[in-house]
């Protein structure tokens, strides 16, 4: 038996990304959230920013929403995201 491995990424070419090192705290941050478009991720957006700025001290949020779960954010998006601390980038139905 072979075993077939799918890369899911869009394009294959170009350079392997790396994460950015964890932030030390959250009190103060602004941080992205990068909405899918799905029924359920506004929703569940607004809990996790409650959580996060009652609990961690997270001071501001950038919220886009994508004008569908099927294509990339376009680049203009992610340009206004880019200011942010952290990112949150998810799903929800």
């Amino acid at each position: 038996m072979s075993l077939r491995v799918l890369d899911p990424r869009q394009s294959a070419e170009g350079d392997a990304l790396s994460r950015a090192p964890a932030l030390r705290s959250l009190d103060g941050a602004v941080i992205g959230m990068l909405d899918n478009a799905k029924i359920g991720t506004a929703r569940f957006y607004d809990h996790v920013a409650d959580i996060m700025r009652s609990e961690h001290g997270v001071r501001e949020f950038v919220r886009k929403r994508k004008p569908d779960a099927t294509r990339p954010a376009p680049a203009a998006m992610i340009a206004q995201l880019s200011g942010a601390d952290a990112i949150i980038s998810g799903i929800g139905d």
